[in-house]
């Protein structure tokens, strides 16, 4: 599958080859506030646990990986989107409810990349017949994350403690409305 561009953006699937992209955008501590209170990612993390973790799920066929945002104009990476079944890696994985997330680094904050980057991947992955809903989390104080969400039509489901492998986090869940 591939994801044509949007009005700014260009995508690429990101392979197991990017953890060069992936440690570059997880060096600013600002970007990782949310994710695991501001500690930034060591190249060990990302070739013993981020590679290993996308290449469960990469899924090139589904779009189901990590999508590569460029800026277009400057042919700078920005950051990317995720694009997974909800509950993934639980024993009981939403094959039907695609969660999406993303992370940006902060020279592209308050310009609407995550959204028009989201809502484009949205969009097209919604064309799939076996595609019902999308859904995304993020922790409470998440108010840039929450703010992409309500733009891509997701509403507040619930709050609830998601258990993952890297950690525990107090997250609300917004989704799609089944189509």
């Amino acid at each position: 599958m591939t994801i044509p561009d949007s009005d700014r953006l260009s995508y690429r699937l990101m392979t197991l080859e990017d953890g060069d992209l992936l440690f570059e955008l997880d060096q600013d501590p600002a970007v990782m506030e949310y994710i695991n209170g501001g500690k930034v990612t060591s190249k060990e993390e990302i070739n013993t646990v981020m590679l290993p973790r996308l290449a469960s799920y990469l899924n090139p066929q589904k779009g189901w990986g990590l999508w590569q945002v460029t800026e277009k104009s400057t042919q700078q990476f920005l950051g990317w989107v995720l694009v997974r079944p909800y509950m993934f890696f639980s024993d009981e994985p939403q094959w039907h409810n695609l969660e999406l997330g993303w992370r940006f680094k902060q020279i592209s904050w308050g310009k609407g990349f995550a959204t028009e980057a989201a809502k484009h991947i949205m969009n097209t992955l919604a064309k799939q017949p076996d595609i019902s809903a999308f859904c995304a989390i993020a922790v409470h104080g998440n108010v840039g994350s929450i703010a992409v969400m309500k733009k891509l039509g997701m509403q507040y489901v619930k709050s609830y403690t998601h258990a993952d492998p890297m950690g525990d986090w107090d997250v609300v869940y917004y989704q799609t409305s089944q189509q």
